[in-house]
């Protein structure tokens, strides 16, 4: 059987004043296209549907348009859980109409999914934190642990009666008991799950910059070999780059947030994963391109006149501009700087040569002229640097207002 693997979608979220809901339409159509054309029997969807917990109506439109789509009208079952900027409760709400049509959303950790008969797949087994499918012309069942975010709290409350113990073992035990029950390898079995999850001794994964953070400390950390012998494939959310913290044969996969929506993301590539996978064998997967959206970029330069250029030779980006300069921007420089690309973010202007040397504090004349104090002050402000006249003309107006 083949699955797709997606994650992080953020629908309505936004890039300080720009909407991404264009952009987010169109990598959404990517990905309905990726699931057709690789004819995938099952998709996952493993957190973070909408980037926050009241999401506009544009938002929840393109949500449920595009799992309609994902899931050819009820031929091909999705299953969605909620991440950390998901409302539970609004995950959870539309369920019994959305699994009408083949579509099963799981927004708390210990749901128990009630049965279904569709036409084309029921559900086999379901239990607290799981689900076993029998899909119309796949020849074994699909069995899936499924856990959306919680924070470690309520994981606790969730899965724990020791509320002093690591949430890594209370994971890791709850995993292990459902998969002693239902996974062997008479059928393909899975982990989906939005979590900060690392693989034990390595690097500390940074999380993207303007996600709410899952890790605080190492409290809310699960170590990858919590995952039960018995998972061939574990889909993760969260992260938004594309990284493979488990093995070759037994894959454990953040398959990356469809748009970069952060300048920490700049340069990132960003996929779906396509798995693979037969009972009692290691599956394979590949990761599918997805080619949508702005390109978020970082960059730095010392002239406008070379960033007037290549701001008109790039306009499909965003762009975090920093402009080295031995003055400070005049408005009008400012203006043509925003004239030439509808995509900068952020502009910092830097000044060079701005290091203050300590100097000797002296007795402030409070008689002098006012402008000659601001003259002063802006100095000591600013390196040196003297205010310009365009800058002591704004003065004397707000001085005269």
């Amino acid at each position: 059987m083949k699955i797709l693997h997606t994650a992080d979608w953020h629908l309505g979220k936004r890039l300080d004043r720009f909407s991404r809901l264009e952009e987010q339409i169109l990598v959404m159509e990517e990905i309905i296209a990726i699931a057709d054309q690789e004819n995938t029997d099952l998709v996952l969807i493993a957190g973070d549907l909408f980037d926050n917990f009241n999401p506009g109506v544009e938002a929840v439109e393109l949500f449920y348009k595009t799992l309609k789509r994902l899931s050819l009208n009820g031929k091909r079952p999705v299953i969605a859980i909620s991440g950390n900027h998901d409302s539970p409760n609004l995950i959870n709400a539309p369920d019994p109409l959305a699994r009408e049509c083949g579509i099963i959303l799981i927004g708390h950790p210990k749901a128990e999914i009630t049965p279904l008969d569709s036409e084309h797949f029921r559900i086999l087994n379901s239990k607290p934190g799981f689900i076993e499918l029998a899909i119309e012309n796949i020849d074994f069942p699909v069995r899936i642990l499924h856990t959306p975010y919680a924070n470690e709290i309520r994981l606790k409350e969730y899965f724990g009666e020791n509320k002093e113990e690591e949430i890594n073992k209370v994971l890791s035990q709850t995993w292990q008991e459902l998969a002693d029950e239902f996974c062997d390898a008479s059928g393909v079995n899975l982990l989906t799950a939005h979590l900060y999850m690392n693989k034990r001794g390595a690097e500390i994964l940074e999380e993207p910059e303007g996600e709410k953070p899952i890790k605080i400390g190492n409290a809310d950390l699960i170590f990858s070999d919590a995952i039960p012998e018995q998972i061939q494939y574990t889909a993760l959310g969260h992260l938004h780059g594309f990284q493979n913290i488990g093995t070759k044969e037994k894959p454990v996969i953040y398959s990356s947030s469809p748009l970069c929506y952060s300048f920490s993301e700049a340069g990132q590539t960003k996929y779906v994963s396509i798995i693979d996978a037969e009972p009692g064998k290691p599956v394979s997967y590949e990761k599918k391109t997805l080619s949508s959206g702005r390109t978020l970029v970082r960059k730095t330069f010392s002239s406008v006149e070379d960033t007037v250029q290549w701001l008109t030779e790039n306009p499909n980006t965003f762009i975090e501009l920093t402009l080295e300069s031995e003055t400070f921007l005049t408005a009008d420089e400012r203006k043509l700087l925003y004239q030439s690309h509808n995509g900068i973010v952020h502009l910092i202007p830097r000044v060079k040569n701005r290091e203050l040397t300590e100097q000797q504090g002296h007795e402030i004349n409070l008689n002098q002229n006012i402008e000659i104090l601001f003259k002063e002050y802006f100095k000591s402000k600013n390196g040196g640097q003297e205010a310009n006249e365009e800058l002591m003309n704004l003065f004397n107006e707000i001085l005269n207002a």
